[in-house]
């Protein structure tokens, strides 16, 4: 991006600095702008100018990323992946959505890796991003996929994109079962790449014999090899987490699809360690249970610290719920395209990723600052709860536009002080 384009790109971030309504026409209006028909023209040719390429935006993602992953204590940083809908059925002047499951459900595919540290469970920033619409997607990638590739076809190229990154820690892509494919772990590892991936029951051998993943996890419970961890919540409930592991091969044949039919195809015998994760409530029932698969060795994590990088992948939910209901509304957005939605998209990301940097540090100037935006957010917190990071956003705003209308006017505080009294000539302020 030339000159003009990048401070474009800055206000715009700082305009989705806050938390978006769903009848706003575009970005929040900072005070430094003219008018509102002003600032929605301005973002309206951003994000429909042939010349802000998408590789150019995610790029500032990517430095936040490698910035992150060098503050880290750990020797890996997870990326974790999902997809997620983005629901545009009342909108009638996208004219390049698709429909994604039902013939009323209508919108694009948002696909997205996000980077976590895999010390602390901290989002650093998302670092790839596919908008999928009726016929291509609009991809943050050198080599986009294809609009009729599978989701778990993405991620081959993505894994092997990572070195482009120049990030400084080993990479473990952590995925949800919708990625437990035999024949994907087989190529994933053939290709030295670390996966942690949640499954389904399936048969494996262990102990040079044949078991159901299930029968493993019943022997765990009568031999009671699960080892208690530590404890957490389980919403909003003390619970206490449990896990055991072993170590298992898979060795059956995988199914691929060929021509469009389906064969099996005979795979070299494939070792990994299955951890077994369930959280317990006070009365001693089980809440919640994973069956995890991973390759990464055990002298690199054990399997409590396996447990918690597959927890951690929620951070990625929490980052499609933060770009919705939470905080960006983007099933409201009025762009007309696909291409446009996912500039935007980028844009809004790395105003996440502004409140992300400033939520995970711990100085006393960042608690300081933390405590005032949450002031100026007007939003409660729960007990112990310093800060959100939706309330670090919509204090963002609040606070940008303080420091702008004090950088463009002649006004001073007093003088603020004294416009805001006589705005409320029927409430005694003194």
């Amino acid at each position: 991006m030339d000159r003009r384009l990048q401070r474009r790109y800055v206000k715009l971030v700082k305009a989705h600095m806050g938390t978006s309504s769903r009848t706003a026409a575009g970005p929040a209006m900072l005070p430094e702008t003219a008018t509102a028909a002003t600032a929605a023209q301005a973002a309206w040719r951003f994000f429909n100018n042939e010349r802000v390429g998408l590789q150019a935006l995610v790029e500032p993602l990517r430095q936040a990323g490698r910035a992150g992953c060098e503050e880290s204590l750990s020797d890996f940083v997870l990326l974790a992946h999902d997809w997620s809908k983005l629901d545009y059925g009342s909108h009638e002047s996208k004219e390049d959505t698709r429909q994604l499951t039902h013939q009323h459900d209508i919108g694009y595919e948002l696909t997205t890796s996000l980077l976590v540290d895999a010390q602390t469970g901290s989002p650093l920033a998302p670092m790839e991003m596919h908008v999928k619409t009726a016929d291509m997607v609009h991809s943050t990638s050198a080599t986009p996929p294809s609009a009729d590739a599978h989701r778990l076809e993405q991620l081959q190229p993505l894994m092997n994109a990572v070195c482009d990154w120049r990030l400084p820690r080993r990479v473990v892509h952590v995925i949800d079962r919708e990625a437990d494919s035999l024949g994907h772990f087989r190529q994933w590892d053939a290709a030295g790449h670390l996966f942690l991936v949640r499954c389904d029951d399936r048969r494996v051998r262990w102990n040079d014999e044949s078991w159901l993943l299930s029968e493993i996890v019943e022997h765990f419970d009568q031999e009671c090899l699960f080892q208690d961890v530590r404890q957490a919540l389980f919403q909003g409930k003390p619970v206490r987490q449990e896990v055991a592991e072993a170590t298992v091969v898979l060795h059956r044949p995988h199914k691929t699809r060929k021509h469009g039919k389906q064969r099996d195809v005979s795979g070299h015998p494939l070792p990994v360690r299955l951890v077994i994760a369930r959280l317990i409530d006070e009365e001693g029932w089980i809440v919640a249970q994973w069956t995890l698969l991973t390759n990464a060795v055990a002298e690199s994590a054990d399997a409590a610290q396996i447990a918690l990088w597959y927890y951690w992948r929620w951070r990625l939910e929490s980052f499609f719920k933060l770009l919705k209901s939470h905080g960006q509304e983007v099933e409201y957005w009025q762009q007309e395209s696909g291409i446009a939605i996912t500039r935007r998209l980028l844009v809004a990301a790395m105003a996440c990723v502004v409140a992300w940097n400033l939520q995970r540090q711990q100085t006393p100037a960042a608690e300081e600052t933390k405590r005032i935006l949450v002031r100026l957010s007007g939003r409660r917190m729960k007990y112990g709860v310093i800060s959100t990071v939706p309330a670090l956003l919509a204090g963002y705003l609040v606070l940008l536009s303080i420091t702008d209308l004090l950088e463009h006017t002649d006004y001073d505080l007093r003088k603020i002080k004294a416009l805001a009294d006589n705005a409320l000539p029927f409430l005694d302020t003194s």
